[in-house]
């Protein structure tokens, strides 16, 4: 008996210790040979990582004033390994997240860790649909902080600010010109949660924070912005024209103080915008120039010696036969100063010029205003124009070209153009960013105003700034361009608009006046141009169309910049102009 009872024993002790032994080889396996694994599938279902989104960086003019800001939202996602009645939780979530419920539904369906359903819902929505799931006995949402991009301003300036696309990227203008000094970089964190979709904070891992972008300060003054938006608005509603464009900057450094063209758009709804309503045509469209391109062979041909002011050139009374082809005059002039060339327009004095300085200089001078070459500004899109080589010109193009035809430029660089003359011969780099800075203001990146190149002259220069105030004086072509108390310097352009069946379309012009003001002490210069203005035949010509909205223009920018009338506001007679020490050699070439 004794003996059955010890074999028992023995058979009761053999079966613990087999169990004993199966349980610690299974903890071995499960805390030393399986760690990894097992930990790595724990993690995988408590712990997620996290996006910490960085904040896009600001846009302000250069006064301070906010153009670009972000508004604090909430990016909300779905862990599927939480719910547990996707059904119930897409019906009770839908109205809050403004979305369908069965497309709901079908995102958080599944047990995906991480799967993003809304972006952009406001914090308001955000908290009440927290409360709601809370009520509800529901989990399985959560909220990320997240921003949406505004544009205080609507629609003011929004083709030079652009706007972001659904991932957040910059999509025209500034936004993707600026793109790697705005946009930052997202950092995360992992973070694990409770059965409840709690965050255990005691536990919060790894954790790497967002690295927020960088503001940039642009060189746009926001009262000359809304100044010159609103006098286009209202030569664009007047006039119901194909486009409009209107440039203002300071011909000293070249920064461009308001940029706006019509039509335009809205930044904060893009998707409402048709494809013409948000180019740039400042940067982006080809015209001709029509006769603004004037001051080109007039600044060539004195600064070569080619003329001077006692230069008389016969302008055919009206009609010059040149290469087969009549070149005519608005009006019938005989002889003519360089002066009254430009003051009076006259095609046939400027094409003369250009054929005494032969097709080769006269195209280095074309080169040497900018014209044929991007002008470099911040912004994307821009084009180089088409101002083709003597090689490939016909017999009439030396005769034409002067007067702004067969040559094709954009706003901008009909602005910069006359910003040389206006800055004493001096050809400046566009800018329209200022700064960079980080989110205290400190000044990270000055961007300093940059010479291109020295064109002509400053007595060159000075000269056919004069003659260009006798254009707004009496007898010249933009009478209606003066503003009181104020001596203005510019020039009209009137061109055919070119037919998609070749040659010019009969009865549409571009018409354009560039100026500038004061004469003495240029504070800015100022670009109107409008395409086929819709007015009664035979009044489409710059200085009735275009030289009147400079204008307004101008008499409010005055007032604004605080600048001080003058006591005598009419340009004198034409200045004299010495060959006999000509300082072209002074040029870069």
């Amino acid at each position: 008996m004794r003996k059955a009872e010890r074999t028992r024993t023995a058979l009761a002790c053999g079966a613990v210790a087999l169990i004993f032994t199966i349980y610690s080889a299974r903890l071995i396996s499960l805390q030393v040979a399986k760690h990894d694994e097992y930990s790595r599938l724990a993690a995988e279902k408590h712990t997620m990582r996290q996006t910490i989104h960085a904040r896009r960086g600001l846009i302000f003019d250069r006064n301070g004033e906010l153009l670009a800001s972000n508004i604090p939202v909430r990016t909300v996602v779905a862990d599927g390994s939480h719910i547990k009645n996707p059904e119930a939780l897409a019906r009770l979530a839908a109205p809050f997240l403004d979305m369908d419920e069965k497309e709901l539904l079908q995102k958080i369906s599944g047990d995906r860790k991480y799967i993003v359903v809304r972006h952009g819902v406001a914090e308001d929505k955000a908290a009440a649909l927290g409360k709601a799931m809370q009520d509800a006995g529901l989990r399985g949402l959560y909220f990320e902080e997240d921003a949406v991009r505004t544009y205080p301003n609507g629609r003011m300036l929004g083709h030079v600010l652009g706007f972001l696309d659904h991932d957040g990227n910059g999509i025209q203008g500034i936004e993707m010109t600026m793109e790697q000094s705005l946009r930052g970089h997202d950092g995360y964190r992992y973070i694990e949660r409770d059965r409840t979709g709690r965050e255990i904070m005691l536990y919060r891992g790894q954790e790497e924070p967002a690295e927020h972008g960088l503001n940039v300060r642009l060189t746009i003054d926001m009262g000359l912005q809304a100044i010159l938006e609103e006098e286009l608005d209202s030569a664009f509603n007047d006039l119901k024209p194909e486009m409009a464009v209107g440039i203002l900057l300071d011909p000293a450094t070249g920064e461009v103080l308001a940029m706006t063209n019509r039509p335009c758009f809205d930044p904060n709804t893009p998707g409402d915008a048709k494809p013409e309503q948000m180019k740039n045509r400042a940067i982006i469209d080809m015209v001709e120039p029509g006769s603004t391109f004037k001051i080109v062979v007039a600044s060539g041909a004195l600064n070569e010696g080619t003329v001077n002011d006692k230069t008389g050139i016969y302008c055919e009374n009206g009609a010059f036969a040149y290469g087969g082809k009549i070149l005519r005059d608005h009006h019938g002039y005989g002889t003519l100063s360089v002066h009254d060339i430009l003051v009076k327009s006259s095609n046939i004095g400027s094409a003369k010029m250009a054929l005494m300085m032969g097709d080769t200089k006269y195209y280095e001078y074309v080169r040497r205003f900018g014209f044929g070459d991007k002008t470099g500004i911040e912004l994307p899109g821009e084009i180089v124009g088409m101002v083709r080589p003597p090689h490939s010109w016909d017999k009439l193009t030396i005769t034409r070209m002067p007067m702004g035809q067969s040559v094709a430029v954009t706003p901008l660089q009909i602005t910069m153009g006359m910003s040389v003359i206006a800055n004493g011969g001096r050809l400046m780099a566009p800018q329209i960013v200022k700064s960079i800075e980080d989110s205290d203001g400190r000044v990270l990146t000055e961007k300093p105003p940059k010479l291109v190149r020295e064109v002509i002259p400053k007595k060159t220069a000075r000269f056919v700034s004069h003659a260009l105030t006798g254009v707004v004086g009496e007898g010249g072509t933009a009478q209606l361009a003066k503003v009181a108390g104020f001596t203005v310097a510019g020039k009209t352009g009137t061109a055919q608009k070119i037919s998609s069946k070749g040659g010019y379309a009969e009865g549409k012009y571009v018409v354009s006046f560039v100026g500038y003001l004061p004469e003495e002490d240029p504070r800015f210069v100022c670009l109107v141009m409008i395409d086929d203005p819709k007015i009664a035949p035979g009044l489409t010509y710059g200085g009735l169309v275009a030289a009147p909205v400079f204008s307004r223009i101008g008499e409010r920018v005055a007032r604004h910049m605080d600048l001080v009338p003058a006591l005598r506001a009419e340009p004198a007679g034409p200045l004299a102009f010495d060959t006999t020490r000509n300082d072209r050699n002074e040029v870069a070439r």
